[in-house]
């Protein structure tokens, strides 16, 4: 792996992904992504990035019957012990024209026609792996219906990010089971470990991520692929940064964050490792523009460490086919 890899995975969900937080005015972020996402492609197109697209299945819909017809009957439903983060809650409207918050068929199929773009996913209903009351028999029943979904819209799923990154290790043996092979794991770090929503919130542990994003607190985050692949599990495919969007309130640190991305991209490219860079598409839906320029800075450094060391870019399911490759080989 002579110049390491470049993985960018997006975290594909609108409303899906935020409609668990009462108060949160984010409609203009949401509805900014559906702008952004285009702009992204044209992007990764213009550097031949491939990227993975980790998509609620809920998001394929074309119609508010279909997701009718896909959601597992109630028994089969997540039965958390604080209702609010129950998909099933939500109110909807009948397709992408009346409700583009919830329905996303056409902006999928706009990734879709992009080369080297992965459809992955993020699970059926944004489905929370490590809250209190949901069991493995239901997320076995919203794979199931991610699965249908994915299938009616000629996409096999092959990699899944897990909702706020809450890893279940118990839960892995069911992604097996349905022909899922890889998965975008959590950065080292306590400060990233996903314990539940409540513990990954606290102030505490948001403010060491903030610095890390800033500063080099707990190292590059790049990393060997053999040493987190399982020959008889998931590959985990480790999320090394989440790339925080332009924010004005702290556009002075821009250039710090800028180099801290850099600085690890060009560790990763000189010792042969992964560099795994995440987002959700709505952090540029608003200060589009500026975002876009962000993302622009970086693709063009990694063109730069392409030609000087031979980075490569690819999705989830490329590096999961690579690293099984060659464990093959070496065994």
């Amino acid at each position: 792996m002579d110049g390491g890899l470049f993985i960018i995975s997006l975290d594909f969900e609108l409303h899906w992904g935020v409609f668990d937080r009462p108060g949160m005015e984010y409609n203009q972020n949401l509805m900014g992504a559906r702008k952004a996402v285009p702009l992204m492609l044209k992007q990764f197109e213009q550097f031949d990035i491939h990227a993975t697209w980790a998509c609620v299945g809920l998001l394929f819909a074309k119609s508010k019957a279909e997701i009718e017809k896909w959601s597992p009957e109630e028994r089969g439903q997540p039965d958390y012990k604080n209702k609010k983060y129950s998909a099933y809650k939500v109110h909807i409207g009948n397709d992408e024209n009346s409700d583009p918050l919830h329905f996303a068929a056409n902006l999928i199929e706009k990734v879709r026609s992009v080369k080297g773009q992965e459809i992955a996913t993020h699970t059926f209903s944004h489905y929370y792996c490590l809250e209190e009351g949901q069991t493995i028999e239901q997320f076995e029943a919203d794979i199931k219906a991610a699965i249908e979904a994915a299938k009616a819209n000629n996409v096999r799923l092959y990699s899944i990010v897990f909702p706020r990154n809450q890893v279940n290790g118990a839960y892995l043996s069911v992604l097996k089971k349905h022909g899922i092979k890889c998965y975008r794991g959590t950065a080292s770090g306590f400060y990233y470990n996903s314990n539940r929503t409540k513990k990954y919130n606290r102030i505490g542990n948001k403010a060491l991520r903030l610095l890390d994003s800033y500063f080099n607190i707990a190292g590059h985050h790049a990393y060997d692929l053999y040493s987190t692949g399982e020959s008889e599990e998931l590959i985990n495919i480790k999320g090394s940064r989440f790339l925080r969007p332009y924010t004005p309130a702290l556009s002075f640190m821009e250039p710090l964050k800028l180099r801290r991305i850099k600085k690890s991209m060009e560790y990763a490219a000189k010792n042969n490792e992964v560099y795994h860079l995440w987002w959700h598409p709505h952090n540029f839906g608003t200060n589009t523009k500026k975002n876009i320029l962000m993302l622009k800075n970086i693709l063009e450094f990694y063109t730069n460490l392409k030609k000087k060391y031979g980075m490569r870019s690819c999705n989830m399911k490329e590096a999961n086919q690579f690293c099984r490759k060659n464990i093959e080989n070496i065994a």
